[in-house]
């Protein structure tokens, strides 16, 4: 069995937590009720007697110290009256005293006796200033200043009244009961956050609707994450993410069977909340620049054969092309990581053993060969579908010439490819192809019940009608069987796209979980 998380706190309560952990933290470390007394009293010239009393508990309970004497300090003002009526502190007045005797009477003493004076007992010369070993009584007076001030603030300031110790335990009581209510009381209103898991085929058309679904629901707020269909899966299983997913929409359902299986072969409870829901549609297609692919496709029909022909020799000058364009660069994802990836070897697999796809039909001796060969042809293979066709129209023609890749994908980004190159590609259907669609599922692991709510209503808000004609406009296809492809604004079915269909040719249910397996087996072994 796998290590349960803990229960999944709502985000908005974390940060509440966090903000108030510092007002925690000050009731910890200083208990409120608690006041510090200490009453002083001069006895003689020079010691002044103190006791501390601790007040805990709002005078509930106190300590009282042992009486103990400082000597030195000065804790009651005494004050004198200097020759022009000044008013000034014993000890002020004092140490002026003496400068000034010493100014007029200069003492007769040995230059090393001096420092055992209170005062400098030479003149004020020019000489004695510069080898003085007392510091010059203006700042000596400014220190004493300075430290009966302190010491008064520290020796009698500490006393507080009654009523403020009320208002500060008043408050601190508030403060804590809030914190309380804040971390355990479900609050009305409170924003939840849904992070979506999805395939890359959607990471253009889900922000805009998580724009408009957060316009809708003020009180849900979408955090998008994207991977590879089998890295979705591979992630959520292994518990590799650095965030809590609440819904995974991997292009197929497929993806989402694998992850039941495998979850209910370590833990007994069902994975999702509620069954797995399509969201929507599209299919495997190939992509090549127009002049690469009337010389690799010359009836304009995708050709798994004459795919592999050019891959075995290498070049196009081989099959008819032009020399200036060197080697044959085919464009697929990692079979073990994209479902793309896989389709494809899944499609080619059945066109070189002439049956339908099944373990058996992967097991043709032929088939491992042809593997080795894709697997060799095809330079680090990207992660995604997405990155893949990115990667195909930024290299452009000589380093990128044909690569198989969602039909939503290759319709969205037509334009960009005539924009960066200054020239289309072209997309070809393949025959028999596979459909595959985006199925969304909430899962329940650390997904309390009421972010699965707000997850319900964003799956809910994806198949109406409005939001599916917004999947048709970034090249999907729709689930809702009623919507014309050509009727919708802004279609790309209704943009002459050089190759685009309505109409699919032959559709071929998507090869299962067992022989996707075997897929992903034969890649890893092929060399």
């Amino acid at each position: 069995m796998q290590q349960r998380k803990l229960p999944n706190i709502p985000r908005c309560l974390l940060w509440l937590l966090f903000l108030l952990h510092p007002l925690a933290l000050w009731i910890l470390f200083f208990p409120i009720g608690v006041s510090d007394q200490l009453t002083c009293k001069r006895l003689e010239r020079g010691y002044t007697t103190c006791q501390q009393e601790q007040v805990k508990f709002y005078g509930s309970q106190s300590t009282v110290s042992q009486t103990f004497r400082v000597r030195g300090a000065i804790v009651e003002e005494e004050v004198r009256r200097d020759g022009e009526g000044n008013s000034r502190t014993f000890y002020v007045y004092a140490l002026d005293r003496l400068t000034d005797s010493t100014r007029r009477r200069p003492m007769t003493v040995h230059a090393t006796f001096a420092p055992l004076l209170i005062v400098n007992p030479f003149s004020n010369t020019l000489a004695n200033r510069l080898f003085s070993t007392h510091p010059a009584t203006e700042d000596r007076i400014e220190a004493l200043k300075s430290f009966e001030s302190e010491l008064k603030q520290t020796a009698f300031g500490m006393k507080k009244s009654k009523s403020n110790l009320t208002r500060r335990a008043l408050l601190s009581g508030v403060i804590a009961l809030l914190a309380i209510a804040f971390a355990y009381v479900p609050i009305p209103g409170l924003t939840q956050t849904v992070t979506v898991v999805s395939g890359t085929e959607l990471q253009e058309v889900l922000p805009a609707l998580k724009t408009k679904f957060e316009q809708d629901n003020p009180s849900i707020k979408l955090d998008l994450r994207f991977q590879g269909s089998q890295d979705v899966v591979n992630n959520y299983i292994d518990e590799k993410n650095d965030f809590t997913p609440a819904v995974l929409i991997p292009a197929n359902a497929e993806a989402l069977t694998e992850l039941d299986e495998r979850w209910r072969s370590q833990n007994s409870s069902d994975p999702f909340y509620d069954a797995p829901r399509p969201i929507a549609k599209t299919v495997l297609v190939g992509v090549a620049w127009s002049d690469r692919g009337n010389v690799l496709f010359p009836n304009g029909q995708f050709d798994w054969n004459r795919l592999e022909q050019v891959l075995q020799k290498g070049n196009w000058q081989a099959i008819g092309g032009s020399g200036d364009w060197g080697s044959f660069d085919l464009g697929i994802t990692d079979p073990t990581r994209s479902n793309s990836g896989q389709l494809t070897m899944g499609l080619w697999a059945q066109s070189k053993a002439r049956e339908t796809l099944n373990v058996s039909t992967l097991n043709d001796p032929a088939i491992q060969p042809l593997f080795d060969l894709v697997k060799r042809s095809v330079y680090s293979p990207p992660r995604s579908t997405d990155i893949l066709l990115q990667e195909f129209i930024t290299r452009g023609p000589n380093d990128a010439d044909v690569a198989t890749v969602y039909e939503s994908i290759a319709l969205h980004r037509w334009q960009e490819s005539s924009t960066t190159q200054g020239k289309p590609y072209q997309i070809y259907y393949i025959n028999p192809t596979v459909e595959t669609v985006s199925t969304a599922a909430i899962v329940r692991r650390d997904v309390g019940s009421g972010t699965a709510k707000a997850a319900r209503q964003f799956l809910d808000f994806l198949t109406q009608p409005a939001q599916q004609e917004l999947f048709v406009q970034y090249g999907f296809r729709p689930i809702i069987n009623s919507i014309d492809l050509r009727s919708v604004p802004s279609s790309p079915w209704s943009q002459d796209i050089p190759g685009v269909e309505v109409n699919l040719p032959n559709v071929i249910p998507p090869p299962d979980r067992t022989t996707l397996s075997e897929i992903v087996r034969l890649w890893q072994r092929a060399s």
